[in-house]
């Protein structure tokens, strides 16, 4: 299987996940900070404060993207280091390593994705509300255009949001993500926030930086029912209308989904919402950047709040995140979207796994075998999609750092390069070897 010349290969992180400072320069306390320093809500008690501290060792980190042949770099701003409160007072010092890393990344000949929004909302816009304030979106159009401002001259690719779904349900039903809420009326305020800032941030890239690629950065899993039970078959249409459906179509369709707008007024969870408004999130993009990592197979369980659960087969391969590996689940997804939603480009913005690795590495190099066979199957995948018409133009690993993995702190390892936290050396894995060949070849063995 082969890629087409112009293909893009390189690898992503998000700024808590690997900058480390977060007491610096002015940087303002963001929802992780806090969520992190608080008990029993991260693993072993982990925090961000240091992470891979690639605030300080960005140099370091660019010159290993360099080595390994990447084209291009999905990282992430940090809000609060750009306006500490949020909006109001811009903070240079914050302003000033972005220019930094990405200046480097140029001289490296390496293409810059900035994320402008992963997860790590100012904590003082949190206690002004934060994702289910309707002021929201005038609060991301601000740092939207603080950020083009100062970075548009040379940053040409721009994703508003990564994995608006996660936001909302993670961050304010399920409650094990930060700010760490549950209350499902919330977590629907704040998806329906999500598509407004991101129809607001596109308007203002667009009206700033007329020539930028603008896209948005879904989670999205393919779904299949347990079994041929019209009961299995209904609640796997449903839970893909809360997973896939309620996040496309606003950005594609500038709607949500009629039947599962009929069953959520049904239970009260969107009330006080003016769901015409969505159709602010249709702006036109760029591309539309995926996010993969499993499928999701449903079952009917009258006995959980929607009414279904999801499993794994038994047997079947997992990660150490307890994720089924199913490469072909990315080809079929693929295809879904481009067939039923048909964006002009596509971007796997994040696809990798975990595996058990030690903390620390004697020698040059981490043998990581399962993940060279994991990338290897979803190259394959890729490729497979691409052959069918899937207008795929680049795919970036997760992760490029083994980093602060969220509420699984450091325990979970999804890097190509192995930190050790402890003294911050960085190892090449040979998955990040298998990348290099990937990409001075452009074809899969």
């Amino acid at each position: 299987m082969s890629f087409p010349a112009d293909f893009l290969w390189g690898a992503a992180t998000a700024s808590y996940q690997i900058e480390g400072a977060a007491f610096e320069d002015g940087r303002g306390e963001c929802i992780w900070t806090r969520f992190s320093h608080t008990e029993g809500k991260v693993k072993h008690g982990h925090t961000g404060d240091v992470a891979c501290d690639h605030y300080h060792r960005y140099a370091e980190d660019v010159a290993l993207m360099r080595r390994l042949g990447l084209h291009a770099y999905r990282f992430s701003i940090a809000w609060a280091r750009l306006l500490p409160q949020g909006t109001g007072a811009s903070n240079q010092a914050g302003i000033d390593f972005y220019n930094r890393l990405i200046d480097a990344l140029l001289e490296a000949g390496i293409t810059p994705f900035a994320t402008l929004y992963h997860w790590d909302l100012p904590q003082a816009l949190q206690d002004r509300g934060g994702w289910t304030s309707a002021d929201m979106p005038e609060w991301f159009a601000e740092y939207t255009a603080l950020a083009a401002k100062h970075y548009g001259d040379r940053l040409k690719h721009w994703i508003t949001l990564n994995e608006p779904w996660c936001i909302a349900f993670l961050g304010h039903s399920l409650g094990i993500h930060a700010p760490g809420i549950r209350d499902e009326r919330a977590a629907f305020r704040a998806a329906h926030h999500t598509h407004l800032a991101h129809g607001r941030a596109v308007q203002v890239l667009r009206q700033s930086l007329p020539d930028a690629q603008v896209g948005i950065t879904l989670n999205l899993a393919p779904v299949q029912p347990f079994s041929a039970d019209p009961q299995d078959q209904a609640m796997a249409r449903l839970f893909d209308g809360l997973q896939n459906r309620w996040f496309l179509d606003p950005v594609f369709k500038g709607r949500y989904p009629e039947d599962i707008v009929t069953r959520l007024n049904a239970n009260g969870l969107l009330d006080g919402l003016d769901l015409s408004a969505v159709q602010l999130a249709a702006q036109p993009l760029d591309f539309l950047g995926v996010n993969y990592y499993t499928r999701q197979i449903v079952r009917h369980d009258p006995s959980s709040p929607h009414g279904f659960t999801t499993l794994v087969p038994e047997g079947a391969p997992v990660t150490d995140m307890n994720w089924e590996i199913y490469p072909q689940g990315l080809r079929d997804l693929l295809l879904r979207v481009h067939q039923e939603y048909a964006p002009p480009a596509i971007y796997i913005t994040e696809n990798g796994a975990a595996f058990p690795e030690p903390e620390q590495v004697e020698g040059e190099q981490l043998d990581d075998p399962q993940r060279v066979a994991y990338l290897e199957s979803h190259f394959n995948a890729a490729a497979e999609a691409i052959a069918q018409g899937v207008p795929l133009k680049g795919y970036f690993v997760w992760s490029l750092l083994d980093n602060f993995e969220w509420a699984e702190g450091y325990t979970k390892r999804f890097g190509i390069v192995h930190v050790d936290f402890s003294t911050q050396k960085r190892t090449l894995k040979r998955s990040a070897l298998y990348l290099q060949q990937v990409i001075q070849s452009g074809v899969l063995a």
